[in-house]
């Protein structure tokens, strides 16, 4: 957030930013949290997604393990919360694939893309997302569902491109 940003509007989930620009007019931005985005492998090899409602699209998609990065956590440790709560397990390592900017022409915020090789059921009772359910895939299943259009959410085939760029998944 530059020093000259001026709010012109503002919700629980984002704030619109004015920011003055050469020309002298305002270009509007969106500020918001930092997000998270988990692709996670169990030690057979089986991703772990989730599966939900979403309202802006009318339907259930399938996803990875994702969401904001909350006042005064670390993105690791919001990855961390955010695979426990919407899948119910836990990494004993998080591997950072990369940062990326999600928009550069309109979200003021940045992704935070992790790898989680050997996750599993977490020991201790866990209280889910409402609404969330797991889905357990092969690695070539789930990027069967990237190729083919059942994964559509730009900000989850990012992390996926970088895990086979980094050749953290397989095709087989």
């Amino acid at each position: 957030m530059s020093a000259d940003d001026r709010t012109v509007f503002e919700t629980p989930w984002f704030s619109v930013l004015a920011r003055p620009v050469a020309d002298g007019r305002p270009y509007y931005l969106l500020a918001l949290p930092d997000y998270v985005s988990v692709v996670a492998v169990t030690d057979d090899g089986r991703m772990i997604l989730v599966r939900q409602f979403r309202a802006v699209v009318e339907r259930e998609t399938i996803e990875l393990p994702s969401g904001h990065v909350d006042e005064g956590e670390s993105p690791e440790q919001a990855a961390r919360r955010e695979l426990l709560e919407e899948t119910g397990y836990v990494a004993e390592r998080m591997e950072l694939l990369g940062t990326l900017v999600p928009d550069v022409g309109r979200l003021g915020n940045r992704m935070w893309c992790y790898f989680a090789k050997g996750v599993v059921p977490s020991a201790a009772p866990v209280e889910r997302e409402a609404g969330v359910s797991v889905v357990e895939l092969s690695q070539a299943d789930a990027l069967a569902c990237a190729a083919d259009g059942r994964i559509d959410h730009a900000l989850n085939l990012a992390p996926l491109f970088l895990a086979l760029a980094q050749q953290k998944l397989t095709l087989r």
